[in-house]
């Protein structure tokens, strides 16, 4: 499984972006796609995922704001990020975790997308 991400970029506090994470390649056993995002000096953070039965999740810190989504026919997951603020700036790294045979699981990564938000 091959993933790129892109739509980061400079947006004031307030404003919105669109992350989009396209995946190739053998994409059969994939059960869950998501974003974690990496601020310097703090933790990666799992921002939300969606699995393959389209059940999401958020971490806290962006309910109400983020929403996560996928098109099947474009192989394509986003992040719509809403009322951003500077908390929020990071590198955004879209994964899939697959199963790779029965009972072994593997994470993919995409390459990360920068997000920075002025204030």
């Amino acid at each position: 499984v091959q993933l790129q991400a892109s739509g980061g970029g400079l947006v004031q506090a307030g404003g919105s972006l669109r992350l989009s994470c396209a995946a190739s390649g053998d994409r059969f056993g994939i059960i869950a796609m998501g974003w974690y995002r990496q601020a310097p000096g703090k933790q990666r953070e799992l921002v939300a995922r969606i699995t393959s039965g389209g059940s999401a999740n958020y971490a806290e810190s962006v309910k109400g704001r983020f929403t996560i989504s996928r098109d099947n026919a474009k192989n394509t997951m986003y992040l719509q990020m809403n009322s951003l603020n500077p908390e929020d700036a990071a590198v955004y790294l879209c994964y899939a975790r697959a199963e790779t045979s029965p009972g072994y699981e593997y994470q993919y990564w995409g390459q990360g997308t920068q997000v920075t938000v002025s204030s």
